[in-house]
């Protein structure tokens, strides 16, 4: 269940960077909301998680999770760039994430 947490919380941490994006776009209370709720469930899910898991490799998928997911939702749905060194380096940063799941 804790890596199911876990997972939760990068999904909060991919909502909180994507809240900073549409806050640098327009400034809105809704905006705001996004932003905040995002990191809160992503800081709550992370420390559930911390309960079991060790701290070095929460951290390092929560993170993983957080950085592969606003990389992607930034080459869908803001435009960027997207050649194959970005996905190259996605695929290790997966790569390494499942590497700590399979040796924990």
């Amino acid at each position: 269940m804790d890596w199911i947490f876990l997972v939760i919380a990068g999904f909060g941490e991919l909502v909180g960077v994507t809240g900073i994006n549409k806050i640098n776009q327009k400034k809105t209370v809704g905006n705001f909301v996004f932003l905040i709720g995002g990191f809160m469930t992503s800081f709550l899910f992370l420390s559930f998680a911390m309960q079991t898991i060790s701290m070095g490799t929460a951290y390092a998928v929560w993170t993983g999770i957080g950085t592969v997911g606003s990389v992607l939702v930034g080459m869908f749905f803001y435009n960027e760039p997207k050649s194959g060194w970005r996905i190259l380096f996605i695929g290790m940063v997966i790569s390494s994430a499942v590497g700590l799941k399979l040796i924990s």
